[in-house]
């Protein structure tokens, strides 16, 4: 629906003209910045918010987001066509005025209101008072008319993703995350629990469909070293190696391993951790909201297939825990430092979704870049100081060996899931640049 202008009969030849707006790129990024700071506390504290659940959610909540401002320039391409099963028909009317912090403040909340329903009554609060203050901040510039076209057209937008969503495999997976009828394969040189009780952890996520299908057909690595319980083997090789890292482990490497553990109910878990680098990253950066939006749905893509990835990979091999042979064969007293997790060990899920991130973050704000990560700064349960990185891929780096410091991952998982993160990471890229 466009505004035309005339010609005025008059001497003067008066023209009416149509208004100018205001694009998405003039607008700052606080609506992302604090929306995704109170995610990052609903996931830690919200039932059932394992690591592949919350980087769905982050997943769907990044790439609507964008959707929604990006129909606001001409210099970005929607997303619809291009990633599985997204074919958007919402209406968005040209010409018009529409108000982007108010579409992204409707966008997010609709979206965390839908993936945190089982929030505590005080979080759900948090979610209502932060879509109302921002809200009533913004009324009292803008007229009504544009306020309620805003929100009318982030509304829409929301309700065909998240009815997408719900067509993906995981919907609803934070009710259901240790499905009883799942049995571990039978057999030594498969994956068992680890602990009393344990049950494996999403062992169907792998079937999940993914944001783009080449994040599953390219990303695959060589299945690891078979097992073996020949002292000479590769397989016992390793585990004499995460033994022996474990045994001298120093106190910076136990510090890195609690840092970059993020467990949940602890932590936003590992996917909470990147959303949280990113969003200290737009904050420092002062980027607009476009800016913001956009580099959200890259990392909420690449994080949310590359759990899909990994654990694909996972329940493809079913590859032992380190403590199980070490126990078996090596020492039947050594302990791990850091829990080991419910699921079998390759790929590395810390590694795989780093090695994405560290890619995606490399290419928004390029090679060498020196930030400081403030993630767990105010945490007591664990050494939470800052912690300073050369680059992304330093970043990625340590984030991937602390899982050998803290026992749980042997050499390949680790090496070889940031490679398949970093393929993931450079499939969004492409993705979003054609």
């Amino acid at each position: 629906m466009l505004l035309m202008y005339s010609c005025s009969p008059d001497k003067d030849n008066d023209m009416i003209t149509e208004p100018e707006l205001i694009s998405p790129d003039q607008y700052n990024s606080e609506v992302v910045v604090r929306w995704f700071n109170l995610i990052k506390v609903l996931t830690t504290e919200t039932t059932g918010y394992t690591p592949p659940v919350a980087a769905r959610a982050f997943g769907y909540t990044g790439v609507a987001l964008y959707e929604s401002v990006q129909v606001g320039t001409t210099n970005k391409l929607s997303l619809s066509g291009k990633l599985n099963g997204l074919n958007l028909e919402t209406t968005f009317m040209e010409g018009l005025e529409y108000h982007w912090p108010t579409v992204a403040n409707t966008t997010i909340a609709s979206m965390t209101k839908f993936f945190y329903s089982n929030a505590s009554l005080t979080n759900y609060s948090s979610i209502l008072e932060l879509e109302s203050e921002f809200n009533n901040q913004f009324t009292n510039d803008i007229d009504d008319d544009v306020i309620k076209r805003s929100i009318a057209f982030a509304n829409g937008l929301t309700d065909e993703i998240l009815l997408w969503s719900t067509t993906d495999g995981g919907h609803g997976a934070q009710f259901n995350n240790f499905p009883v009828e799942y049995e571990p394969l039978p057999g030594a040189e498969f994956w068992k629990p680890t602990a009393p009780n344990q049950r494996a952890l999403q062992p169907y996520w792998g079937n999940n469909r993914p944001f783009i299908s080449l994040n599953i057909e390219n990303s695959i690595p060589v299945d690891p070293p078979a097992y073996s319980t020949d002292v000479n083997s590769t397989y016992y090789i390793r585990a004499l190696e995460v033994y022996d890292v474990v045994n001298n482990v120093t106190p910076e490497q136990t510090v890195i391993a609690e840092f970059w553990s993020d467990d949940p109910q602890t932590s936003a878990t590992p996917p909470g951790h990147s959303i949280s680098i990113l969003n200290q990253l737009i904050d420092d950066k002062e980027l607009d909201l476009l800016a913001s939006s956009e580099a959200f749905a890259k990392l909420a893509v690449g994080i949310n297939d590359s759990f899909i990835s990994c654990w694909k990979v996972k329940y493809t091999t079913n590859y032992p825990r380190p403590v199980s042979v070490i126990n078996n064969q090596i020492d039947a007293s050594w302990e791990t430092i850091l829990e080991t997790p419910p699921f079998p060990e390759y790929t590395s899920g810390h590694s795989v979704q780093s090695g994405a991130l560290a890619r995606i973050l490399t290419s928004l704000f390029g090679d060498n870049y020196t930030f400081i990560d403030r993630t767990h700064e105010n945490r007591t349960d664990i050494d939470g100081t800052p912690r300073v990185y050369s680059s992304f891929y330093d970043m990625a780096e340590e984030a991937a060996v602390s899982r050998l410091y803290g026992g749980i991952h042997f050499k390949e998982a680790i090496e070889l899931g940031l490679d398949q993160g970093y393929q993931i990471g450079e499939n969004v890229i492409n993705m979003f640049d054609n």
